[in-house]
């Protein structure tokens, strides 16, 4: 008799575990299915978005197009910032997309879309309709949540069981951040010093229509 109560308590018990073993991982699925479709498509469309700088696809500028637009910037000497920021958004884009070597493509997204952020979009309203920051900040949000929640199990990494050492992960957060900050001091630098040559210009280009 207390055998047969004893069955009686457990299966429930048992049917309970399983079916909550099965609703974890049905929404453990749904989750990494939702972080395949956000690399898939944030990754895929800033690697597409790094061709057009660094080989000139999809009718873009290429090197040389690049080179002109950072130098105009302040980024000096032009190509190896060129090649930099297209590698970038290029590389991260595809190692996020295919979710290899994680975090090295989000942080490569971050970097990027940071410059963008500050040097293309800065000092304008936010919103893109104004020219302003909104595309590079959306994109900069979804790579940080890419670095905190990981790639899941659809990626290169879960497939080849890759796990990068956060020493190394650190390491490199920290040269890109070094390099990010120099590139912004050194490109302030030429526009303050124009700003500073244009009066005393203005002020020569006075003087002689005076006949000074």
């Amino acid at each position: 008799m207390k055998q047969t109560l004893k069955r009686q308590n457990i299966l429930p018990m048992r049917k309970g575990i399983i079916t909550l073993i099965g609703r974890s991982e049905s929404s453990s699925m749904m989750q990494d299915a939702g972080l395949l479709l956000l690399r898939l498509v944030v990754g895929g469309l800033l690697a597409g978005h790094g061709s057009q700088k660094l080989f000139g696809w999809f009718e873009g500028p290429g090197m040389k197009g690049t080179r002109g637009m950072v130098e105009s910037m302040g980024f000096m000497p032009g190509a190896p910032w060129a090649a930099a920021a297209s590698t970038s958004e290029f590389g991260g884009g595809v190692l996020t997309t295919t979710g290899f070597l994680h975090p090295l493509g989000p942080l490569g997204t971050i970097g990027a879309m940071l410059i963008a952020a500050l040097k293309v979009h800065g000092g304008k309203p936010i919103w893109a309709t104004k020219g302003g920051a909104e595309l590079p900040v959306i994109n900069i949000a979804t790579a940080l949540a890419l670095t905190m929640t990981g790639p899941g199990r659809f990626s290169l990494d879960n497939l080849f069981g890759i796990r990068l050492p956060r020493s190394f992960v650190a390491a490199v957060a920290v040269i890109e951040a070094v390099l990010i900050v120099t590139g912004l001091i050194r490109s302030a630098t030429p526009a303050e010093e124009e700003t500073e040559e244009r009066p005393a210009t203005t002020t020569s280009v006075s003087e002689s229509k005076a006949g000074v």
